[in-house]
């Protein structure tokens, strides 16, 4: 290829970024286009500079690199930058160019951007959208939902969700005093939330198990329960009410 990757670093740890600055100085076919110390300046930097590639740290203070990700408008490729093994390497590396483990020697890096350049420089047949990184089931459970709103990012702890409801390819998330809209499936978050936690009760809805009130039948072979404080009424199939009875015990 004969243009240079334009990329960009975001990593919160000052230290990381010059090592990393100085290891892909030597790399001539990098061209550093900025550098970002969060999530926030980084969707930002990324989605007015469009880079072809970023190297993303994973646990980053606001906003983290895969709820970043999430929130991308413009999808550059990407390469892992870490010091956690447990974000999933043998999950996501198959999507993302690569994942690398801090601390990483610069043979390591080089290799990573070999990958790159052989995707960036139009092999991007096999290429996995970006998004799907975070339909992957993970080792831990999410802890909050980042939702994007015109031009305002809420980020809702999962304690605060009373239930989501599937609305084709997006996800109605409602809390005590509001509603989310969020481009996600219903199986993701039934993948990703604490089973003990969130039951699906239906294709339609996950409930949170402390906002039932009561669970009645409302035919002969059906159930809705009715959730505390607004006496919202969802429905319940048959394998939701068998969930109900496991995570409940009756």
């Amino acid at each position: 290829m004969t243009n240079k990757i334009r990329t960009l670093i975001i990593d919160d740890e000052e230290m990381a970024r010059n090592l990393l600055k100085r290891y892909i100085a030597d790399i001539d076919e990098i061209e550093l286009i900025g550098e970002c110390e969060n999530g926030f300046e980084g969707l930002k930097e990324i989605n007015e500079k469009k880079p072809d590639l970023i190297f993303l740290d994973v646990q980053m203070p606001k906003l983290t690199g895969f709820e970043m990700i999430e929130l991308l408008e413009f999808r550059p490729e990407i390469i892992f930058t870490t010091a956690y093994n447990q974000y999933a390497i043998k999950a996501f590396e198959q999507h993302a160019i690569d994942y690398l483990l801090k601390p990483f020697p610069k043979d390591r890096l080089k290799a990573a951007v070999e990958r790159a350049k052989d995707k960036i420089g139009g092999n991007k047949q096999d290429v996995t959208p970006i998004d799907k990184l975070t339909e992957e089931p993970g080792s831990e459970f999410i802890q909050r939902v980042v939702v994007k709103d015109k031009s305002k990012i809420h980020i809702v702890p999962v304690e605060h969700i009373r239930y989501f409801e599937s609305l084709d390819d997006y996800v109605m998330i409602y809390t005590s005093d509001r509603r989310f809209v969020k481009q996600k499936t219903m199986k993701f978050f039934e993948n990703h939330l604490n089973k003990e936690e969130f039951v699906r009760i239906h294709r339609s809805y996950i409930v949170k198990v402390d906002e039932i009130a009561e669970i009645q039948q409302y035919e002969k072979e059906s159930h809705i329960v009715i959730l505390k404080h607004d006496h919202a009424k969802l429905k319940v199939s048959k394998s939701g009410y068998k969930r109900l009875k496991e995570v409940l015990s009756f």
